[in-house]
């Protein structure tokens, strides 16, 4: 998802105790399928209660969500709205993957070859509107704000960002950094030791911070040149150009300084190319929200996890306990929690 441009990028590795008191912006969907893809049982299906309803996105924001407001983090979280036109191609690609993926899954696990199963299992995560309606209720339950972005929850995050109304975005992707975001935290909800894909190894993954005029200055391109060197490599809304890596693409930018000079060079061409530009430079934003964190509602968490979906109700609780001892109610500040 997103755009490869990772490799280039300053990353500064911290640990929660540094997010203290900061809010953080976090990107729903990008979560969401983090969950879903990891939080799963050993044969590599998601966790489901006994109607079949899927439930690994609910115990990813019970549990973690519990752990950054423990730690001290604001979180709230921001969902995509309408998707531009531009990245239908993008759409119908990973549902083509997800579904191709399910089938194999299906037939590695007759195969009884685990962890093909698990692999593929993981690539046939979809949000779908229930995961995302049954996320809002848990979240306005635990006490924890969302915002419904106009069009890419990335770019609403990114303009709260340079508003002021949230410190940094919580994402895995990197385009939150094309459509201007200062700060982006990765690794937030996801941290712990994970197994290498097809690899008997496990690794500790931290969170990291990526400031975007650090990276910037290091590379020696504007923010503009950041966006024509994603355009080369490929984006949600481009495929970008063959057998360019993003080595190549931060070499081309810096030798012909656009992504214009670039094509004519290359005599090559990207599909409505000031469209794309200019969703990134100026996508749909809102200022149609309000952040607020509030204690949550113990007894509507529990009908919603133990009574709904079969959550077991002495770890909910206890969980419960530990978010209401570490979060309060009022306007979102810097300075504290409230």
């Amino acid at each position: 998802m997103g755009t490869d441009i990772g490799d280039l990028l300053k990353k500064r590795p911290v640990e929660l105790p540094d997010l203290t008191a900061r809010v953080v912006a976090i990107d729903a969907y990008n979560t969401l399928y983090q969950f879903l893809s990891i939080i799963r049982q050993r044969d590599g299906t998601p966790l489901k209660d006994s109607s079949g309803n899927i439930t690994s996105h609910l115990s990813g924001i019970l549990y973690r969500m519990t752990n950054l407001v423990e730690a001290g983090v604001k979180p709230v979280f921001v969902f995509d709205g309408k998707p531009p036109e531009l990245k239908s191609g993008t759409i119908e690609k990973r549902s083509q993957i997800r579904e191709s993926a399910k089938i194999k899954a299906t037939e590695a696990r007759e195969k009884g070859l685990a962890e093909e199963a698990y692999k593929y299992a993981q690539a046939s995560s979809k949000v779908d509107a229930t995961i995302v309606e049954d996320s809002k209720k848990l979240l306005d339950a635990m006490g924890i704000p969302f915002v419904d972005a106009p069009s890419e929850g990335e770019a609403q995050a990114a303009y709260m960002v340079r508003k002021g109304d949230a410190d940094l975005i919580g994402s895995q992707d990197y385009d939150s950094l094309l459509f201007g975001a200062p700060s982006v935290v990765r690794n937030l909800t996801v941290s712990g030791r994970r197994k290498l894909p097809g690899k008997n190894i496990y690794v500790d993954v931290k969170p990291e911070i990526i400031d975007l005029e650090e990276s910037l200055t290091e590379l020696g391109i504007s923010h503009e040149q950041l966006i024509d060197l994603a355009l080369c490599v490929g984006t949600d809304y481009n495929s970008g150009l063959e057998k360019v890596g993003p080595k190549t693409a931060l070499k081309l930018v810096k030798e012909h300084g656009s992504i214009e000079n670039i094509l004519d060079a290359k005599k090559a061409e990207i599909d409505k190319l000031e469209s794309i530009k200019g969703f990134f430079t100026d996508p749909p934003v809102s200022d149609d929200y309000e952040l607020k964190w509030s204690k949550p509602k113990i007894e509507t968490v529990i009908d919603l996890l133990c009574t709904e979906h079969d959550f077991s109700n002495a770890r909910v609780t206890k969980a419960l306990e530990r978010l209401e001892a570490s979060s309060g109610g009022g306007q979102s500040t810097l300075d504290k929690w409230f």
